[in-house]
């Protein structure tokens, strides 16, 4: 009898705490939360990775075998503004494929293609980087010190590289990600 009495308050305690829970989820309403370090309302608001690594030019399954992920060395900003940022830009536009936004200068996990992409060309090698012309260059939007990736880029990030991977047929062991990756 004792297990019956232990068990009818096991369930009551579980009823009283689900509609406590159903009731402050109610009076939230649709309204997400207001910051935090992820949140899967912004991250599905987001446009899909297809739509990002599809291009002006026609793409070719063997054109590109490694991926490698750099930091911008800026704190905020976008493809637009980092073009016109001198060391990371060029005449013919910003030296990578891809940039991935923190939420300071573009949507938080905002993958933006450049002009390289969009017309298939290659990065050019320049003083921190060395790779060959088949290289795709990614760009996430930080300065590796003080500013890190958010969790919302490491996503993207994550799904980005592997719609790249799948796209090409890039070995997982033919990506590069920055030194204090973690």
């Amino acid at each position: 009898m004792p297990n019956q009495a232990r068990v009818a308050k096991v369930l009551a305690t579980l009823l009283a705490s689900m509609t406590s829970g159903a009731v402050v989820l109610m009076a939230l309403g649709h309204n997400p939360p207001s910051a935090g370090p992820f949140s899967l309302w912004t991250y599905q608001r987001l446009d899909p990775v297809r739509n990002a690594i599809s291009s002006d030019t026609a793409q070719s399954r063997g054109r590109w075998n490694r991926i490698e992920i750099h930091y911008s060395g800026t704190r905020t900003g976008n493809v637009e503004q980092l073009s016109s940022l001198n060391g990371l830009a060029r005449p013919d536009g910003i030296n990578c494929h891809f940039c991935l936004c923190n939420g300071l200068g573009g949507s938080d996990g905002d993958i933006q293609p450049t002009e390289k992409w969009q017309k298939q060309l290659s990065a050019a090698p320049g003083q921190a980087w060395y790779g060959s012309g088949r290289t795709i260059r990614i760009c996430l939007i930080s300065d590796g010190k003080v500013t890190y990736p958010t969790d919302c880029q490491i996503k993207r990030l994550q799904v980005l590289v592997e719609a790249l991977r799948e796209r090409f047929d890039i070995d997982p062991e033919a990506i590069d990600y920055p030194g204090d990756w973690r």
